[in-house]
This record gives C-alpha cells, sequence and structure tokens, in this order.
C-alpha cells in the first residue's frame, strides 16, 4: 500500500487510528484545522496540510492535497456534544465529503474509506447488520447515510474501492467530559453521586482502541460497502456503569433512577459484525 491521507486524525476517533497507523509503519499524511494541529505534534514522521475549513475546499484544493494518495480514510465531521445531532453543519459535512470523493476520482485513488454511524439503520430492529434497512432520524444520520447512498454507488464506477465503516456505542481515551463514561469517571474519582436513568438500555459498547484497530483492518484489507465496528455482545447501560464503578469500588456513587429515562430511546441497539 501507497500513502495513506487521513482526515480527522485530531478526533476521538482519528487519534487512535492516526496511532495505530504510525504504530505499523504506514506512510501517512493528514489534513487538519491549525489550531487542532498541536493535538498531533507528538507524532513523528507525518505529512500535516492545513486548512481552515475542510469541508468548504474546492475539488481543485483536494486534488492537490490528494496527490500521489492510495487511500483515504475521511474520520472528520461536525461532532460538538450535544449539538451534532441536528445541527445544519451537517450538511456541510456532507457536501465536502461529496466534493473530495470527486477530486479523489479525479486523482486515482486507489481506496477510499469512510465512517458512518449504527443510526443510519432502522434502530427498531434492535439487533443491526449491514442488511438491516437504513432509517435515519435525525440530520446527523441522515447526512451520513447520504453520504454512504451516494459514495458507495458512484465511487466504484469510478474504480474506486470503497469501505464505509459504522461506528457503535464508543468510548475510551480521549472521549469528550460531557459524555456519559467520563462523566461517570469523573464523579467516581471524585466521590460524587452519579444520576443516572434506570439505565436497561441494551447497547453494544465498544473501547475506541478496538474500533480504531478494526477500522485499520479495514483501511488495509479488501472488504467494500458497508461494515459494523462493533462487539456484538449486547450491554445494558447499568452493567457497564458497575463495571466502571467496581474499578473504584464504589458502586454506592451510582443513583441509578435519578434521571427519566428518554421516552424516544431504542431500547435496544445491537451490532451483527
Amino acid at each position: 500500500m501507497g500513502k495513506i491521507l487521513i482526515t480527522g486524525a485530531s478526533g476521538f476517533v482519528g487519534q487512535h487510528v492516526l496511532r495505530t497507523l504510525v504504530a505499523q509503519g504506514a506512510d501517512l499524511r493528514v489534513v487538519l484545522r491549525p489550531k487542532a494541529v498541536e493535538k498531533v505534534r507528538d507524532v513523528e514522521a507525518i505529512e500535516i496540510v492545513e486548512s481552515p475549513s475542510p469541508f468548504s475546499e474546492s475539488e481543485g484544493w483536494w486534488r492537490d492535497a490528494f496527490a500521489g494518495i492510495d487511500t483515504i480514510i475521511h474520520l472528520a465531521w461536525y461532532a460538538e456534544p450535544g449539538k451534532y445531532l441536528t445541527a445544519p453543519e451537517n450538511l456541510d459535512c456532507l457536501s465536502g465529503t461529496l466534493t473530495m470523493a470527486r477530486a479523489a476520482a479525479a486523482v486515482g485513488v486507489r481506496r477510499f474509506v469512510g465512517i458512518g454511524t449504527c443510526f443510519e439503520y432502522d434502530v427498531s430492529f434492535g439487533k443491526l447488520s449491514v442488511d438491516t434497512p437504513l432509517k435515519p432520524l435525525t440530520p446527523y444520520a441522515a447526512a451520513k447515510a447520504a453520504a454512504f447512498m451516494g459514495l458507495s454507488q458512484w465511487l466504484p464506477a469510478q474504480g474506486v474501492e470503497f469501505a464505509w465503516c459504522r461506528l457503535f456505542y464508543l468510548y475510551g481515551d480521549g472521549e469528550d467530559d460531557r459524555r456519559f463514561v467520563p462523566y461517570l469517571r469523573k464523579s467516581l474519582e471524585e466521590g460524587r453521586r452519579a444520576d443516572l436513568t434506570q439505565g436497561k438500555q441494551v447497547r453494544d459498547f465498544m473501547d475506541v482502541h478496538d474500533a480504531a484497530a478494526r477500522i485499520c483492518d479495514v483501511i488495509f484489507g479488501k472488504a467494500t460497502g458497508a461494515i459494523n465496528v462493533c462487539s456484538g455482545v449486547p450491554v445494558t447501560v447499568r452493567e457497564l456503569a458497575e463495571r466502571i464503578a467496581d474499578q473504584y469500588g464504589r458502586r454506592d456513587l451510582l443513583n441509578f433512577g435519578a434521571r427519566p429515562d428518554n421516552l424516544v430511546d431504542p431500547p435496544i441497539v445491537l451490532g451483527v459484525p
């Protein structure tokens, strides 16, 4: 394999993919916003291309960025916790991704790997395989599904291999403090009560290190189309919380039922690897 280009290398998942690829000796180029460059300063032997607004760049700009690239792993997307599900930026990310794809095909990139979400699926099925019908219910999931639908048809017709990694419930190092697991860990570390729902929801949790390794397998592999990046193991939110609390010996701080359950939250979201 030749040179790999990464977008979103400073993000929660992207940082782990970047470091996994570096450890494997890959030849890398990364596209980053200037303010994100500091996050990868400690990573040696990578080529950095800066852009103040990657999703606003022209097809010509991307053609230059993709020069000499064999494989693209596109991890960048708007992901501000509490905002990203309904944010208008999802449309910018969609249109920018399509522009990137046109440029990739124009310069002869061999393989394009994108990142999707389990919420592209009709989650009412509970157990989600790559054959589960799509039924996105938020602008975020809809934009991801639209990118998949368009690129899965268009890129192969241009001679570009296309794979789409759908992520499930990831947690681990580098996660935003506002998310569930960091909130729980911080509460336990400080000896504060953690107010939670009943925690009966069944989810497919996966450590981000394992997810990054799976994504890298896809980058170096030959698989195409949709791919679930998941554990396939059902775990309730309560069970995960108790496992984490046991690391601190503080199950007594778990206040289940203090927060109301989300009535539109699906009871089961489980992936089929």
